[in-house]
């Protein structure tokens, strides 16, 4: 893995960290705490997609979307953990 990949997945990450917490209100971790998760959830999209059969497809718009609903599942299992 590259440097500009790495800053890719970085970027994209921290716009699908930000984006997850403007949707799940209530569920943030303040601005680097949400670029975290989106960076994890970017990753955890990256695992959970495709052994579904959803391929992510090329361009920086998909991977924002795949990032940011994964990142939407990361804040909601947390929530799920922080109240049991």
């Amino acid at each position: 893995m590259g440097f500009s990949s790495l800053l890719a997945m970085l970027l994209i990450g921290a716009i699908a960290g930000w984006l997850s917490g403007k949707i799940m209100e209530g569920r943030g971790f303040g601005l680097i705490g949400n670029i975290i998760v989106g960076v994890v959830g970017a990753f955890l999209a990256g695992l959970i997609f495709p052994a579904l059969g959803f391929a992510v497809g090329g361009g920086l718009v998909s991977s924002i979307i795949f990032a940011t609903i994964g990142a939407i599942i990361l804040l909601f299992l947390i929530g799920l953990v922080k109240r049991g």
